[in-house]
């Protein structure tokens, strides 16, 4: 299964607003392949000084790049078929549904991607708890002390530590419901985000071999040897 974790940088929200940097990173059967695309893009328009206050791309910066009609064919073959792996990503969908629609004979994001939002998938997961990206990092121990600044390649490869964190099989324990009756089973939480369910198919499941348990009873007992009391005897 081929996964394209994907951010982009905007001069603001809202109509009117332009797509400025898109980074994206790729995953195939859920391990990254070092491929990734990243690009900056002049939007004929200046950027909201609030905007700029989160990501630093100035006016001056992107003087010299691309215009978005440039880099849509090398940004397309790049996304197509796969499925986006996005935070929010009705935010992003809908910038790059906007600067397609700009351009004559160009497909829609839908059209030639799945989508899964991360952002659903947290709430799903962790319901009433802060769900932003830095959050997620803190709830799952990821770095990003490096990220003073919002980077779209940058973010993205945040989110595909976050995402593979998120979706690495341990769906029951990171529930946070009290009772747990009332946690829906892994698979009714996937079907729920709209994840394609190949994805268990691709999870790696690694056996024990006979001298892996040898050294694991020899590394027990040489524990036991340092303590005075153990807790897994009681």
């Amino acid at each position: 299964m081929r996964q394209i974790v994907l951010d982009t940088e905007t001069t603001g929200i809202g109509e009117g607003h332009k797509i400025i940097e898109i980074g994206c990173v790729e995953l195939v059967n859920r391990k990254l392949t070092g491929r990734h695309y990243h690009q900056y893009v002049n939007p004929q328009r200046l950027v909201d000084p609030e905007a700029m206050e989160v990501h630093g791309i100035t006016d001056e910066f992107l003087q010299d790049k691309p215009v978005f009609s440039q880099v849509a064919d090398d940004f397309i073959e790049f996304i197509s078929g796969a499925q986006l792996v996005i935070h929010n990503a009705p935010f992003d969908v809908g910038f790059m549904d906007r600067e397609f629609g700009f351009l004559n004979g160009y497909p829609k994001t839908i059209e030639i991607c799945t989508v899964l939002d991360t952002l659903a998938l947290a709430r799903k997961i962790h319901p009433g708890q802060r769900n932003s990206l830095d959050a997620l990092c803190r709830r799952y121990g990821i770095d990003n002390s490096h990220r003073e600044l919002h980077g779209a390649l940058l973010d993205s490869e945040i989110l595909a530590d976050v995402y593979l964190l998120m979706t690495g099989g341990q769906t029951a324990l990171l529930l946070d419901t009290k009772d747990d009756k009332d946690k829906p089973s892994e698979a009714q939480l996937l079907e729920s985000i709209k994840i394609d369910p190949s994805l268990a198919a691709n999870l790696l499941v690694y056996g024990v071999s006979d001298d892996e348990q040898e050294q694991h009873k020899a590394f027990i007992e040489m524990l036991k040897g340092k303590c005075d009391q153990v807790l897994w005897d009681k």
